[in-house]
């Protein structure tokens, strides 16, 4: 199948530095593997701290020729400074702390990694001459739509979060803003819905119901099950970051999503079809603080704009996840080992391999 980003219009006579942060995450290492599988021009500093959803393991295989790992935290100025090259094609920051349970329980972490994190990585971007930033947001941001399917976020919507993590989110795109209106940098901030796909960490829904599910054990949901999220398959995004950085508009804010609401509930009895699980593992928890109704994306200027539209059908994405999960049970275990096991018992009040 032909790559999809050769056939943009955009050919370097020498190769070009990016500088990835949160690159051994989940969105983030799936970014990098686009733009080293499907572009020759470019050759990636990937910038990572390898908090608990890092994983070295997601860099397998890479081309070392063209991505170069360095361990380092977006909240360390000086490691900033050292590790970004002067006059860098763009800074792509991934790094997050992205849960919203974990919000609720701490916010702090979220305040320095997504709010002070982003302003260094700013600064070091005016100081080294970087040409563009890309800010990788959320539609979390943007709050809760209501439950009808005549409203949706747009670009112009609102900023009103209502978790601990959009909030440090939303702080961090203001501060993209202000870098823009005040000192000319030449940002770009992508919004995404509810990404799914390989190697995300098991804590996300649809990870969490696989591995429960695999195992036999029962696969626990919020409420009533019926809060909706706008899903995409990951390569999706990330297909459209990288056009948003190549074709995007300076100090403009770019919606992405894939026009595929499910309600929750849909999502995992989907998961439990595809795996031969009976509908009986599902268990109905107490509902999570603040929990936001309905996510909802226009996506009608990435479209437009930039030219992009997901390729992957939510039937052939899930199945792709699913495969990958069940090939990769060994990853899946370590990653349920340790300190995530009081996470979940916390967050869900039953133990890992509970049956």
């Amino acid at each position: 199948m032909k790559k999809q980003l050769s056939t943009i219009n955009y050919q370097l006579s020498t190769m070009r530095t990016i500088f990835v942060t949160g690159g051994a995450g989940f969105i983030g290492s799936a970014f990098i593997r686009l733009i080293l599988e499907e572009t020759s021009d470019f050759k990636i500093i990937n910038f990572d701290a390898l908090t608990y959803a890092g994983n070295l393991e997601n860099l397998n295989g890479l081309d070392e020729t063209r991505h170069k790992f360095i361990k380092g935290d977006i909240c360390d100025k000086e490691a900033v400074l050292q590790s970004l090259p002067e006059n860098s094609e763009a800074i792509f920051n991934f790094a997050a702390e992205s849960h919203v349970d974990r919000s609720i329980a701490s916010a702090s972490e979220f305040v320095l990694t997504n709010v002070l994190g982003t302003q260094i990585l700013l600064d070091a971007a005016r100081a080294k001459n970087i040409r563009r930033f890309v800010q990788i947001s959320t539609d979390e941001t943007q709050g809760s739509l209501p439950e009808d399917s005549n409203s949706y976020f747009t670009e112009n919507s609102p900023i009103q979060p209502n978790s601990p993590y959009a909030a440090s989110k939303a702080a961090a795109e203001h501060f993209v803003r202000a870098a823009h209106e005040t000192f000319d940098v030449d940002t770009i901030t992508t919004r995404c819905g509810n990404n799914y796909g390989q190697r995300q960490f098991p804590e996300k829904l649809i990870p969490l119901m696989i591995a429960n599910a695999m195992n036999d054990e029962p696969v626990p949901v919020y409420g009533d099950g019926r809060n909706v999220r706008d899903w995409i398959f990951v390569e999706d995004h990330a297909r459209a970051i990288w056009l948003a950085y190549l074709k995007g508009k300076a100090g403009s804010s770019y919606n992405i999503g894939a026009r595929n609401e499910r309600q929750n509930i849909e999502v995992v009895k989907s998961i439990l079809d595809a795996l031969g699980k009976p509908h009986s593992l599902i268990k109905f928890v107490t509902d999570r603080l603040g929990h936001d109704r309905r996510y909802a994306i226009d996506a009608r200027k990435v479209e437009t704009e930039l030219g992009w539209k997901p390729i992957t059908t939510w039937e052939d994405g899930l199945q792709k996840t699913i495969r990958w999960y069940r090939e990769n049970q060994d990853w899946v275990n370590q990653i349920r080992s340790g300190a995530y096991r009081d996470y979940y018992k916390n967050h869900y009040g039953m133990e890992v391999g509970a049956k």
